[in-house]
């Protein structure tokens, strides 16, 4: 499975094939199998800021899986049940996950920023046997435990002792054996379900077999030139409940062997992102556009930050070809981007070690993948073209199906192409550029409009650090361009700055295409896996009248 050594990205494409196992376990090959070859090898480093960062090798995490999955087993949990985590970036949510694979249930990753209602869904959808967590997450799942019929179990890492309705984590670690093993799991048995981020509308469970973290590495390797590299280390500020955060970052990177860097869950920090970076000896980084575009306010980050990055890739929004000029010019690193979904990730990269790269697209077909612009009823289209990227079934990478949805998981399908409902056009060197959501499009005097490239052109003006742009209904023109804007440091909104925002993308892009409404927000709604969620933009458009 993984990228044979070539030197042009062709060659590469047309001599790989996968070979995955029919025995394939994420928890065996992400901690056993090292810990048999290099016990002592270290796989995970935490981010303390107080400085008392810590370590983990693959002996110890394999150990301290093997407890718990003993444990998970004690209090009659089993294969294929669901076992929710709720947790930050930690070593214990590592060790959980793990645990989980390897007995055979189904990980369920949550993010601790969740509020009560959305935990509740995910939830009650998933059917959740257990739940690990921690002190913060303890106190929403209280609230909402009477009404969680399926919930049988809540175990917490902040628990020294086992109480009336929660399970110490500890304490069912150390009082079970530190072996387990793992039953033969065949690739397509299901191991992890993520929720789809709602960005426009329910969230619904994909559920995954093993074999999707096989189909990841073909990705990582590529993305990440060659990964991995002697002295390679890995870093995201991405929630690993994120399908980015843990498919894009951290799993590959544990059985490939290379280190991953957690740190402490916070609001995100551009200083405190380099510190992180710097202090760790950071080599490779998974950042999504959000972030990067946040670190753009650091001035001199390399003359203030002892940075070792190697490699960047940007996934989750379109990147824009200003953010992608500001890390070559900045951080002297060419951003790889990629794309993919929850369903379906990771399926088109650039990777400019081998001159696959163009500011603007999003990559070429990864090998392994097969990825094309199609109509709505699967019909392939012509260069240049705009419709829906789409991949070839089947996939490795490619999603079991929607958790108790055989209708969505049908509907996601034309023929033999999965249709993830985003917008792009393919060039005839194969480059993909990401156009948007299917349902972000925009539709102004005849015109459909793309809202990635408005966004990528008010980026560029040094005033905006952050944009959005939506469709406001109009009576005259079906819609307008409306476009919600977070002002830089150091810009105070005005009637003046917000024409001259306007003006700068009339120049730029075209007169169709330039925000009629330009309006000033502290904040723009984010997922927490930082993709804007324009729902609520048009919401609030709507509402403005």
């Amino acid at each position: 499975m993984k990228l044979p050594p070539r030197a042009r990205y062709d060659d590469l494409y047309r001599d790989f094939a996968w070979t995955i196992p029919e025995d394939f376990n994420i928890g065996r090959v992400c901690s056993d199998d090292w810990a048999a070859r290099e016990p002592e090898r270290i796989c995970l480093q935490h981010f303390s800021p107080d400085g008392h960062h810590l370590s983990m090798s693959y002996g110890a995490l394999a150990a301290r899986s093997a407890s718990l999955a003993n444990g998970l087993v004690a209090l009659g949990l089993g294969k294929g049940d669901r076992v929710a985590l709720l947790l930050p970036q930690s070593f214990e949510t590592v060790i959980a996950h793990m645990a989980i694979y390897k007995m055979g249930a189904i990980a369920v990753p949550l993010a601790l920023l969740f509020g009560v209602e959305a935990l509740e869904y995910r939830l009650k959808a998933s059917g959740a046997a257990a739940v690990v967590t921690n002190g913060f997450g303890l106190e929403p799942i209280r609230a909402i435990r009477d009404r969680l019929p399926d919930l049988r179990t809540v175990i917490s890492v902040d628990a020294s002792d086992d109480g009336d309705d929660v399970v110490s984590f500890g304490g069912l670690v150390d009082r079970h054996a530190s072996s387990f093993d793992v039953p033969p799991t065949g690739a397509d048995e299901p191991a992890l379900m993520i929720f789809t981020s709602g960005t426009t509308g329910a969230p619904k469970g994909a559920l995954h077999g093993h074999r999707v973290l096989a189909g990841h590495i073909p990705g990582i390797q590529f993305a990440h030139e060659n990964f991995p590299q002697p002295g390679d280390r890995m870093w995201t500020p991405s929630d690993w409940a994120w399908a980015g955060g843990l498919l894009n970052a951290l799993l590959p990177s544990l059985m490939l062997g290379v280190p991953v860097v957690s740190s402490p869950a916070q609001k995100f920090d551009a200083d405190m992102a380099y510190r992180i970076m710097a202090e760790m000896k950071v080599r490779n980084g998974f950042i999504p556009p959000t972030a990067l575009r946040l670190m753009k306010s650091v001035p001199d980050p390399r003359q203030r930050y002892d940075l070792k990055l190697r490699t960047i890739g940007a996934a989750g929004e379109a990147l824009g070809a200003e953010t992608h000029d500001w890390a070559s010019r900045t951080l002297g690193i060419e951003v790889n981007e990629f794309y993919g979904q929850t369903e379906c990730n990771f399926v088109l990269s650039s990777n400019a070690a081998l001159g696959v790269s163009r500011p603007g697209a999003i990559g070429k077909s990864v090998p392994g993948h097969k990825v094309a612009i199609v109509d709505e009823a699967g019909a392939v289209l012509e260069p240049g073209a705009a419709g829906q990227i789409a991949i070839a079934w089947p996939d490795p990478v490619m999603f079991l199906g929607y958790w108790n949805d055989a209708d969505a998981t049908a509907s996601k399908f034309a023929g033999d192409w999965l249709l993830t409902g985003d917008l792009g056009r393919q060039d005839e060197d194969g480059y993909v550029t990401f156009l948007g959501r299917d349902d972000d499009v925009i539709t102004s005097s005849g015109y459909r409009i793309g809202p990635a490239e408005i966004e990528d052109c008010l980026s560029g003006h040094p005033a905006v650090q952050m944009a959005a742009a939506v469709g406001k209904p109009d009576a005259l023109r079906t819609e307008i361009v409306k476009a919600y804007v977070v002002l830089a440091p150091g810009f105070v909104e005005s009637d003046m700055l917000a024409a001259e925002i306007r003006d700068w993308v009339k120049m730029r892009l075209s007169m169709h295409e330039y925000p009629r409404e330009v309006a000033f927000v502290d904040a723009l709604p984010l997922t927490t896996s930082g993709k804007v969620i324009r729902r609520m933009l048009r919401e609030w458009a709507v509402a403005e009248g």
